[in-house]
């Protein structure tokens, strides 16, 4: 991570980005118990976390509540979905239909947190050029 004002997006980007590929991992993970008695599906809290962190300062621009934002404290967390609720006998509450487009969803948005920090170093490489 690096430590100055310039990469203030880039690290919330970074963040976001690990997030959303540890999404990937737990709902591939909720595809494979897909058929495992008991399983309850998990999914990672990340986009709260950050909400809640930028409203902090409600008052200011969003370059002053990003650049007040500290990455270390912006982490991704697992927990279980509905584990009080099951579609099967079993007590799997996992739905095919619903992790596969979960997983499509977040594919996406993991491309554009890559083509958004891509961007942020095309910016400074330009500013570096002139």
């Amino acid at each position: 991570m690096i430590k100055t004002n310039a990469f203030d997006y880039i690290n919330v980007l970074d963040k976001a980005a690990d997030a959303a590929w540890l999404r990937d991992e737990a709902i591939n993970n909720n595809i494979a118990n897909v058929s495992t008695p008991g399983y309850k599906r998990e999914d990672i809290t990340f986009q709260s976390e950050l909400k809640t962190a930028l409203k902090h300062n409600s008052h200011d621009t969003m370059d002053a509540k990003v650049s007040h934002l500290s990455p270390d404290r912006l982490k991704p967390r697992t927990y279980d979905d509905y584990s009080g609720f099951s579609y099967r006998l079993d007590g799997n509450n996992v739905d095919i239909d619903t992790e596969n487009a979960m997983l499509v969803k977040n594919q996406v948005m993991y491309e554009g947190l890559m083509n958004s920090i891509n961007q942020e170093f095309a910016n400074l490489q330009a500013v570096m050029r002139k």
